[in-house]
């Protein structure tokens, strides 16, 4: 909740200062210079200076939740250092005496010696502890007093403050909790960073990027694993367009396909390619084809409703014009249908691939022994966050970049895209 806070924040404020400084910012092309109602998509294009922020942003809030050295502000970590607190106990008898916790807390990870202390007079003696920050102590003092296994014995205050099981009374660097057998559960502050374990700091991803280029992840190297994802990911997207667009002109030009199929594309367009693992293993075995025809039918499903989409979207203004100057179906499908329809092929194109890369660590949970999801699968396993934070950034760039060509493609390919 706090980081959305922080985002949304960050959100706006950058918003109205990038809006302020443009204000008086002179107009680079026509567009810019349009009339625009509200709702007029094809004046509004993508600020460079949000998309710059917007990374810039994520990055600190990345860095300033992981105690990143590459950022300058950090949020409170967790307490480091030694600590303690004072407990009540009573006796069998009814008498009470008070006694000193010293706890110390570490890194995790890191070999600590126990602080010392005096035990002091009286039956409840001083105590000593280690703690790694981010987790959790069960301090058992019944074990160092005087008659502390007694029946009756039984530790009534901390700091002053009463506690029964269940109980927890906060302290200044944690908390204690009494746990049912009256045992202390003590627990550092946490402060706001993410634990490593949760969430590595940027520079820990970065090495892990170097330390698998150099030394591999299971006797492969990056470039392999992700080189293979790369070959599963085209290889499942292109056999779908190859099926797809064929299949969504029929069903866009023919009631007999449409009927035929459109009851089969509806019904499998909403299953999601995890369902279909174990039927691709049982059909086509643990070996690449079970991982090419897994995203080929991610894939196959969107490109059809694409072209059928594009088809049904065509003037028909444009097609009764064709008629009235003499062409034929076939004319009509090249120099018409056709070219009104790759806009939307396009777009089913981009939205296809960005579901075969979310398909593809599926994909390779069969069997597979290289890829970027099985990288990214076996350190899960070995909790090795910041290999799955790594892989996860490299997928990502990877699709955006494919994104990009393909926006290229889009804008060389169909120029009329957005006109009449």
């Amino acid at each position: 909740m706090i980081i959305l806070v922080i985002y949304i924040a960050l959100f706006a404020a950058s918003a109205a200062i990038v809006t302020f400084l443009m204000r008086n910012r002179k107009p680079k092309d026509f567009t810019a210079l349009k009339t625009v109602t509200f709702g007029d998509e094809s004046a509004v294009r993508p600020n460079r200076w949000a998309s710059v922020i917007s990374v810039v942003v994520l990055f600190l809030i990345w860095g300033a939740f992981t105690g990143s050295a590459l950022v300058p502000i950090h949020m409170p970590g967790p307490f480091e250092g030694e600590t303690g607190f004072t407990y009540t106990a009573r006796n069998a008898a009814g008498d009470t005496d008070d006694a000193q916790v010293r706890i110390l807390v570490h890194p995790v990870g890191e070999s600590v010696e126990d602080p010392t202390v005096d035990p002091g007079d009286g039956f409840a003696l001083n105590d000593v502890d280690t703690v790694g920050s981010y987790r959790s102590k069960l301090i058992q003092v019944q074990r160092n007093d005087v008659g502390g296994e007694d029946d009756g014995y039984a530790v009534v205050a901390i700091n002053g403050e009463e506690i029964a099981p269940g109980v927890t009374v906060g302290l200044d660097d944690g908390r204690v909790t009494m746990s049912d057998r009256g045992s202390l559960n003590f627990v550092p502050e946490p402060g706001l960073q993410m634990q490593p374990l949760y969430l590595p700091s940027p520079e820990r991803v970065v090495q892990a990027v170097v330390d698998v280029w150099t030394d591999g992840f299971r006797n492969f190297t990056l470039i392999e694993h992700l080189g293979w994802s790369l070959i599963r990911v085209l290889g499942g997207f292109v056999l779908g367009a190859l099926v797809g667009i064929p299949l969504g002109y029929a069903m866009g030009l023919s009631n007999w396909f449409r009927g035929w199929f459109d009851p089969i594309v509806e019904f499998m367009r909403p299953v999601p390619p995890l369902a279909l693992i174990p039927l691709i293993i049982i059909w086509f075995g643990i070996d690449e084809t079970g991982k090419i025809v897994l995203l080929f039918l991610a894939a196959l499903w969107i490109m059809a409703i694409g072209a059928r989409a594009g088809v049904s979207g065509v003037n028909i203004t444009k097609i009764h014009a064709a008629y009235s100057l003499g062409a034929s179906k076939t004319q009509i499908l090249r120099h018409v249908i056709i070219p009104n329809s790759l806009p939307e092929i396009f777009t089913a194109a981009r939205v296809a691939m960005g579901v075969c890369w979310g398909t593809v660590v599926a994909a390779e949970l069969v069997a597979a022994n290289v890829g970027a999801g099985m990288m990214i699968t076996a350190a899960s396993k070995f909790q090795q966050t910041y290999i799955v934070v790594m892989g996860i950034i490299l997928i990502g760039i990877i699709g955006f970049l494919i994104d990009i060509l393909m926006r290229k493609a889009e804008n060389w390919l169909v120029p009329w895209k957005g006109r009449s």
